[in-house]
């Protein structure tokens, strides 16, 4: 049985094999704060090994989905003290390996954004598989515009909308809306409202739930390696995967359903 996490700036629930996390912390408009950050990365880490939950929605409690860093927080944790180089960007890194978890989990990732992404808010966004937004969200990268970088999500808003749109949007601050989302490959589902959200959570859940958990994962695996790996490297890796998916229990059940015209045990299961 799947045991959660205590957390404090992040609710949970576990239904049907789909896992919601809303980010809690209104007084800091969600922002990624050390105890948000922390609380997600727990959750994260206790589900990921765990093939009885499928896909996993991330969304916002209060007016908005994620307002990007704490950065209040973050300078206060240097506050006192000349800060050294090292410790700046151990931090930020840290950071980096939320997003990386966040990409790598084997299970379905969906975001509902409503109200504003910021900053990193936007970078969780390009984390996700599948992204459901409202038309009247909020979406900027206004890292430079306070005379930072946008570090760490840099790879993940490249991979999502390409470098051109990365380059424009990071080296102006521009801002745009859930309206225009979709035409900048941001989001996959634009709705009217958050109710709309939930409608498209419905039947995304729906259909990941037609699909096996550990092909789902396998897949997730090839697609990131699309790029970083030389094609004769990627060959080699997309087939030992496709091997490990026909030879174990999955991969036999997928084909004896179909042999058989019936639905495999996990849609059942998903029912």
């Amino acid at each position: 049985m799947t045991t959660l996490p205590p957390t404090t700036k992040i609710e949970t629930r576990l239904e049907n094999g789909w896992l919601t996390i809303a980010f809690a912390s209104p007084e800091n408009r969600n922002a990624l704060s050390a105890e948000l950050s922390d609380d997600l990365r727990a959750v994260l880490h206790a589900v990921k090994d765990d093939r009885a939950v499928r896909g996993i929605t991330l969304r916002g409690h209060g007016p908005v989905f994620c307002a990007g860093a704490d950065l209040k927080g973050f300078q206060s944790g240097f506050h006192g003290q000349e800060a050294a180089h090292a410790d700046v960007a151990m931090a930020n890194r840290k950071g980096g390996e939320l997003f990386a978890l966040v990409d790598a989990m084997p299970q379905v990732v969906l975001v509902l954004a409503h109200g504003a992404a910021i900053a990193g808010g936007m970078g969780l966004v390009c984390c996700a598989d599948v992204v459901a937004v409202t038309e009247d969200a909020q979406f900027s990268l206004t890292e430079t515009q306070l005379g930072i970088a946008p570090a760490q999500i840099a790879p993940y808003v490249v991979r999502r909308l390409g470098m051109a749109t990365a380059r424009r949007l990071m080296l102006t601050g521009a801002r745009f809306k859930g309206v225009e989302a979709k035409a900048k490959g941001l989001a996959d589902y634009v709705a009217a409202d958050i109710a709309g959200l939930d409608e498209i959570e419905a039947a995304v859940r729906t259909a990941v739930l037609r699909c096996a958990p550990g092909a789902n994962g396998r897949t997730k695996d090839i697609l990131r390696q699309i790029g970083e790996l030389p094609m004769e490297a990627l060959m080699d890796f997309a087939a030992d995967r496709f091997a490990d998916c026909m030879l174990d229990e999955e991969g036999r059940e997928g084909i004896a359903s179909f042999t058989e015209k019936r639905k495999p045990v996990w849609a059942e299961q998903g029912a």
